[in-house]
């Protein structure tokens, strides 16, 4: 194990110069404590989970000490924001402290949330508060745990540092973990100031660090963006499939390793609704449930189009192409799991499509409903979700369907329950859990925030007492309102 303040650092990204990032200390929040720390995050430094524990992991994490080796950068980049182009964005509340890297050599960003002014904070003050901290914490590591492609969150820092929203919150620190903080943006900013000269630099960069294995393709450039577009497809059909909504799809929120990146109004589904839209500030809908697929293929469209410098169009045209289809055959791919099929048909999809409409107009809890149909034998499974649907009749038929399907599937239904329970959560980060967790920590009692985390970190696995978070939402609990405000 590491000792925390002995992190080795290889800083890749600061070599890169000041065209990419310029130089910021982080401005320290006051009387820094330790409001949560995620066990497998650390582990990715191979750093000890006693040492959370430790005064030096808050003075480190809340701005008041740096490692020597360290470089603090806020990286530069624009992106377009609900399809309006934002010329100038960066790191305005966030600092990349530099890049660690553990015992199997491989790079981490350590990324400092809230860490104060920068020259990208556009009128801001820099910070971010407890709130959308514990947020993002959370949701980073019950994504990863779900099995979804995600940045991770190594803990959360509370402070008496006082910040005005709406109201009067306290300020927080939140450092989080990637392998690249490179987004879309970043190409777009050197691609539309036209500065070919950098934008190729950090294109090499992205492809020599992060895409080592495009390199002796026959067109390098070319591979790689055809990765990122197969990476986003998976990425994508795994939000859908589990019923996460992001919120804020913006092209300086969508990482270059197709990885879900920069939580703001996210929620998981809890009645199946296609058109839910979980940002209250997002009054058009554009980055509804349903909108998701076409809103990443328009991002990548919006990166193809920066790289045009030095990718002929036709062919990321053709490399565009394979988003759909790729997206379906993951999301078809992982619904049949959902659904205990082992073996593919050529009506699979619709069976899918014909469930979720009998799911949208019955109101029926999402994440519940997959995991009860695995809990019994298909015919007694069938019974008991039967009385969530408002059209019996629909749902009768599908279900025949459905049966009949399972019939001509191998196997038992002992390891059909275990297929099941193996893709399909019993506990989700549900937006209410996550309002009272983050409650009790602004009253200063942090066990909540960490007993959810503990939860949802075995997602699939049935815990002992903690069934109060398996249950459908409280009324109240599925009309929160959640904004982009930090």
């Amino acid at each position: 194990m590491n000792a925390l303040d002995h992190l080795s650092f290889d800083n890749r990204f600061a070599r890169l110069g000041d065209a990419f990032s310029t130089e910021v200390l982080p401005d320290p929040i006051a009387e820094p404590r330790l409001v949560v720390a995620s066990e497998s995050a650390m582990a990715l430094l191979d750093l000890d989970p006693a040492q959370a524990h430790e005064p030096v992991f808050a003075e480190l994490f809340s701005g008041h000490k740096l490692w020597a080796e360290a470089e603090p950068r806020a990286m530069v980049y624009s992106g377009h924001q609900f399809g309006s182009y934002n010329p100038r964005l960066g790191d305005g509340r966030g600092l990349l402290l530099g890049e660690a890297v553990n015992d199997a050599g491989e790079h981490w960003d350590l990324h400092l949330k809230g860490a104060g002014q920068t020259p990208y904070s556009r009128m801001g003050d820099g910070r971010a508060v407890l709130r959308s901290s514990i947020r993002e914490f959370l949701a980073s590591e019950a994504l990863h745990a779900l099995g979804i492609p995600s940045s991770r969150a190594l803990c959360v820092i509370g402070s008496s540092t006082p910040v005005w929203r709406e109201t009067r919150e306290s300020a927080a620190m939140l450092l989080r973990l990637a392998q690249s903080h490179v987004r879309f943006g970043h190409f777009e900013y050197f691609y539309y100031t036209q500065q070919p000269e950098q934008q190729r630099v950090l294109i090499d960069h992205v492809l020599r660090e992060h895409y080592p294995e495009c390199v002796e393709a026959e067109q390098p450039y070319l591979a790689m963006f055809r990765s990122i577009v197969e990476r986003n497809a998976e990425l994508i059909a795994r939000w859908q499939a589990y019923g996460f909504c992001h919120g804020v799809m913006n092209t300086d929120n969508m990482s270059i390793l197709g990885i879900t990146f920069d939580f703001g109004p996210y929620a998981f589904l809890d009645d199946f609704d296609a058109n839910f839209i979980c940002n209250h500030s997002d009054d058009r809908g554009r980055y509804s449930y349903a909108n998701q697929v076409p809103i990443a293929h328009w991002n990548l469209s919006a990166l193809a189009q920066a790289l045009t410098t030095v990718i002929e169009v036709e062919p990321l045209k053709e490399a565009l192409g394979l988003f759909l289809p790729l997206y379906q055959a993951h999301y078809l791919d992982l619904m049949r799991r959902r659904l205990g099929l082992t073996t593919a048909e050529d009506d699979d999809m619709a069976l899918v499509e014909r469930l979720l409409q009998r799911m949208q107009s019955g109101g029926v809890d999402y994440t519940l409903f997959f995991r009860r149909l695995g809990e019994q034998p298909v015919a007694e499974a069938l019974q008991v979700v039967r009385d969530d649907f408002i059209d019996l009749a629909g749902f009768d038929a599908w279900g025949a369907d459905y049966l009949a399907r399972c019939q001509r599937e191998p196997g038992n239904a002992e390891g059909r329950r275990e297929r099941m329970h193996g893709v399909n959560p019993l506990y989700v980060l549900r937006n209410y859990l996550a309002q009272k967790a983050i409650e009790a920590a602004e009253a200063g009692d942090y066990s909540e925030v960490r007993r959810l985390h503990q939860v949802l970190s075995k997602p699939f696995d049935e815990q002992d007492g903690m069934q109060a978070y398996a249950e459908r939402p409280p009324e109240w609990g599925k009309h929160l309102e959640i904004s982009c405000s930090s």
